[in-house]
């Protein structure tokens, strides 16, 4: 009877030893209006076997049924009731569930522009974006609108769905019609992972079962794809971040500092430093509800004991001294406006950034981004769901790192300080002051640059651009990519052989310059000898398809090398 009993407690044991090993994977839907993005994760849930009796007891009876079967899936994420009239999802709509691989976390977002900000907020967590794409009417504004969302915010994958098959017949070569569409819409963007399935949400054909209408589609099913997609595992970084949230003073004995860790990994004994008052300490004792831990991590949320006794408040850091982020009060950043209250420069706004928050104003509107061409626009002030590039000045430093480098530390959003309003979100791009704190303890003449730094700097990585015959497009391409805070260099073939150039390479990529070199058309040979020396980052125009106006070809241009801000393992 107890071997039994002993049996089955291993067995529960084991079970839940399993259940809690499993990898977590967040998802988001996104697109354009009545795409079926709730009508997708209801069928996704009941065809899962995840959903209760009551709940699907309770959708059946409902007096709304906008769909053709005896069951709307929808209404199982659209729960309010103004969703349910008007038959559109309104707010964000999160929903857990799990398979024997996998646990899954769903935000099922809005497609209308009017909440296009949440759209942005259910994908800021998320490792996987779902775009949906309506077989009958193909790429539309708001679908593109949502995939450059999902860019900016640096989800890594994209699964595209191409829904309504049923609609179109279940036509293989509008599928692949779609599926090219959208490949070039995410190779503009640079996005590096692309999956796309050919799915009917209302009949669940390739949702969980793959059903018999498409024998022409041999991948996985949507479920099985986010079974087995990989998740980028965040790597613990040297470089420890924790805002402080709030200091814990029970009594006179005990003085903690509570927050999130944003990066890093924090032990007791680490050196640290406080920001912004540059005070070095060393860290007594991590305390957690179930005792001191050994160490903290992202996405813990613990409470700091430090061995000296230095002034800390709510919006300090806490950062390594070895690794410290920069610290400034100007800076770029992508933006997404949510608000009908257009944005202008010269505005006073509240900043909030991490636990900290700031008066700031917008000095500039470098850009806006047109969602339908992609290009770069100039514009005086932003209006509702604009994507825009903008220089901001804040009256107190901000301790941030590129968002392309923390997702944390790199994010804020924008607040009216009368309503309380959130008028926007922002991804920080690049510093604009040259207030890098100096690691503390090492002089400043024995500290070397590194790539990195470099990259931190100029927001860019270096890169070589081949332009053939057109001395003119050189000239226009290296204005915009200066007027774009690209650290540029425009040299010619005629003062500067290619032998010469390739002697002297070395020093304008160390030094993290973007060349463009400008000469008559090169023999293969040539071109490949340029290519050797930069073969991750060389552009060589006459391979690309550019349009015929050097204008737009040099907006397109832009885009494309929008790839060397990325962060290449640094």
């Amino acid at each position: 009877m107890s071997v039994t009993a002993n049996t089955e407690a291993w067995g529960f044991e084991s079970f839940m030893q399993r259940n809690l090993e499993k990898d977590l994977l967040r998802f988001t839907t996104a697109g354009s209006v009545d795409d079926g993005k709730s009508t997708l994760i209801g069928r996704l849930l009941h065809d899962s076997k995840s959903v209760f009796e009551d709940q699907l007891a309770a959708v059946k009876k409902s007096r709304i049924n906008r769909s053709t079967g005896a069951v709307d899936f929808s209404l199982l994420t659209d729960g309010l009731r103004a969703e349910r009239e008007q038959g559109i999802t309104i707010d964000v709509a999160y929903r857990y569930f799990e398979t024997p691989l996998r646990k899954f976390i769903i935000a099922d977002t809005p497609g209308h522009e009017q909440y296009t900000r949440n759209m942005a907020t259910g994908a800021s967590t998320a490792n996987l974006a779902v775009i949906l794409i309506d077989s009958t009417k193909g790429v539309l504004g708001q679908t593109r609108r949502h995939t450059y969302i999902a860019s900016l915010l640096g989800i890594p994958n994209v699964l595209v769905a191409i829904n309504k098959m049923d609609l179109v017949e279940y036509s293989e070569e509008i599928f692949l019609k779609l599926q090219k569409d959208f490949d070039a819409l995410a190779k503009q963007l640079a996005v590096p992972h692309v999956a796309a399935i050919p799915i009917s949400a209302l009949a669940g054909d390739n949702v969980v079962e793959r059903g018999a209408h498409m024998p022409w589609y041999h991948g996985p099913t949507f479920l099985e794809h986010l079974e087995t997609v990989p998740i980028r595992m965040e790597t613990p970084s040297d470089a420890v971040r924790f805002p402080v949230q709030y200091v814990i003073r029970p009594d006179a004995s005990f003085r903690g500092f509570a927050g999130p860790v944003a990066s890093g990994v924090i032990r007791p004994g680490d050196s640290i430093v406080s920001l912004p008052s540059e005070q070095k300490s060393r860290v007594r004792s991590i305390v957690t509800f179930d005792g001191d831990a050994p160490e903290a991590f992202p996405p813990m949320s613990v409470t700091l004991t430090l061995e000296d006794e230095i002034d800390l408040s709510r919006g300090d850091m806490l950062v390594s001294a070895a690794h410290p982020p920069r610290v400034s009060r100007h800076f770029d950043a992508m933006v997404v406006w949510f608000n009908a209250e257009q944005g202008e420069p010269g505005k006073s706004y509240l900043l909030k950034h991490t636990s900290r928050t700031v008066r700031a104003k917008a000095l500039k509107i470098h850009y806006r981004v047109n969602v339908n061409t992609l290009a770069q626009e100039p514009a005086s002030s932003l209006q509702m769901n604009d994507i825009a590039y903008v220089e901001f000045e804040t009256v107190s430093p901000l301790f941030f790192d590129p968002y392309t480098q923390n997702r944390i530390t790199g994010s804020f959003i924008l607040i009216d300080p009368i309503s309380n309003a959130t008028l926007g979100a922002g991804m920080i791009r690049a510093d604009l002051a040259d207030q890098t704190v100096v690691p503390i303890g090492k002089p400043l003449e024995l500290v070397p640059v590194t790539a990195g730094e470099r990259y931190k700097r100029h927001g860019h990585s270096p890169g070589l651009i081949l332009v053939e015959d057109n001395s003119e497009l050189a000239t226009r391409l290296e204005r915009a990519l200066f007027d774009d805070r690209f650290e540029v260099l425009l040299l010619s073939g005629e003062d500067l052989p290619i032998s010469v150039l390739e002697s002297q390479y070395a020093a304008f990529e160390s030094a993290g310059v973007v060349v463009i070199y400008s000469c008559a058309a090169l023999a293969p040979e040539a071109k490949r000898k340029l290519s050797a020396l930069d073969m991750r980052r060389f552009f060589d125009l006459s391979a690309l398809q550019l349009p015929a106006a050097e204008p737009e070809a040099v907006k397109k241009l832009l885009s494309l090398l929008q790839a060397l801000r990325a962060v290449t393992g640094r």
